[in-house]
């Protein structure tokens, strides 16, 4: 990749990276960026780093050399994020360098940079209303954001430009080109993608901290932003309030209510409970509520998480298995518990052989996550479903829709 422009004295350099498990357990077919940003006055500033996967920090020095910019150059490395993707290179950059530069960092994240890497030297950390000149009128200004989505991040803020480097805040999956990385050089179709691919990376990585976004987004409002530089994803620098309104959204997503629509989840163990997963689905579109349908486990874990954070209701369809729920089930239900996805209205039905047991077990675990959740009465059937099983599921699908329309609506006015 090459290097781009941002804006005067502000560049980006990025590097694409694909055929791997996000933090070892997220698929991202459409690959992710990692971002980097070098920002020049008299000295010179490198914010966010990349990870020290095979290629990737070459990558990022390849792009310092198209700046003509040597690493000796770098008086100063900005870490807002200690995450290994984030800071991983970090290794390499002090083999190359020495230690003829300074570390600028919070306080929290200066003992994760000596676990991590064994860096004690020239670390000085900062915190919320610190500043550090550049020289040519460049200041850059801190601010803690922290727990998102770890509690040592924080923000860098460049006073000349008016550029927001936050990391993983306002960061998305997907890969950028070297001819479009900024909302500005993309077409509306492909501004929405990376919006999609926004949704699922926050269900993903940010979802279980949605009340410290809140409170990062109020403490960076009154902040003069007309750029937004995140560590993945692409720039946005027409209209940096689309992202941040975005996740404005999705941060009230989390407790609900989300969009007017209905997330169904199925498993079947011999296609008992699978035949009335129609049934189910027909009554929630009649009632003119969209569905968005899984199966479990072939539908992996990051975009089932995504899909419930953004529906209002879900539908749990399985099977007892073994006095219990359904393993891979009670595997998703455990994750979206603790992802903090709470507050949906939300249906349940399924077969049992010998006995059932699934119903206690999801009620324990709504419980024990505190999930509250509220729920329409659930169908058990033994076997496959007669025709009144059938029907009892339409029924309770069709209270579920209703109950979703009413409350996203009154919620969420036009």
């Amino acid at each position: 990749m090459r290097t781009t422009k941002v804006t005067d004295g502000v560049f980006r350099l990025s590097a694409n990276v694909s055929n791997i498990l996000f933090e070892g357990m997220w698929q991202i077919p459409n690959g992710v960026a990692m971002n980097s940003y070098v920002i020049t006055g008299e000295k010179a500033a490198i914010v966010d780093g990349v990870c020290d996967w095979d290629g990737v920090p070459e990558t990022l020095y390849a792009q310092l050399d198209q700046m003509e910019i040597t690493i000796d150059d770098i008086d100063y490395v900005v870490v807002n994020h200690m995450e290994p993707d984030h800071s991983g290179w970090l290794r390499s950059f002090r083999e190359l360098r020495g230690n003829d530069y300074t570390i600028i960092c919070s306080k929290k994240a200066k003992p994760l940079l000596e676990a991590f890497y064994d860096i004690r030297e020239n670390v000085q950390t900062v915190q919320s209303g610190d500043t550090l000149d550049l020289g040519d009128g460049r200041i850059l200004a801190f601010e803690d954001i922290p727990n998102v989505h770890w509690p040592e991040t924080m923000a860098t803020y460049d006073t000349k430009s008016k550029t927001l480097f936050p990391c993983d805040a306002f960061g998305s999956f997907g890969a950028v080109s070297d001819d479009a990385p900024y909302d500005d050089t993309l077409t509306e179709e492909h501004i929405e993608f990376f919006e999609r691919e926004m949704e699922r990376y926050y269900a993903n990585i940010v979802a279980a901290f949605c009340t410290p976004v809140r409170k990062a987004i109020a403490k960076l409002a009154p902040l003069d932003i007309r750029i937004i530089a995140p560590g993945h994803g692409i720039v946005w620098r027409s209209d940096p309030g689309r992202v941040v309104r975005s996740y404005k959204r999705l941060a009230e997503y989390a407790k609900g209510p989300a969009r007017p629509e209905v997330t169904v989840l199925w498993g079947s163990m011999y296609g008992m409970t699978q035949s009335a997963v129609g049934t189910a689905i027909e009554a929630i579109e009649a009632e003119g509520v969209p569905t968005r349908v899984h199966r479990v486990p072939e539908t992996e874990m990051s975009f089932v998480l995504d899909s419930v954070f953004q529906s209002s209701g879900v539908v749990l369809a399985m099977p007892t298995y073994e006095y219990k729920m359904f393993p891979p089930m009670a595997s998703v239900i455990d994750e979206i518990g603790k992802k903090r996805i709470i507050n949906r209205k939300a249906f349940r039905f399924g077969s049992y052989g010998w006995s059932g047991g699934a119903q206690k077990e999801l009620m324990e675990m709504n419980d024990r996550l505190k999930m509250h959740w509220d729920w329409v009465d659930p169908v058990e059937f033994r076997g496959r479903p007669t025709k009144e099983d059938k029907e009892l599921v339409s029924e309770r699908a069709g209270e579920l829709a209703r109950g979703v329309k009413a409350w996203a609506l009154a919620e969420r006015p036009a």
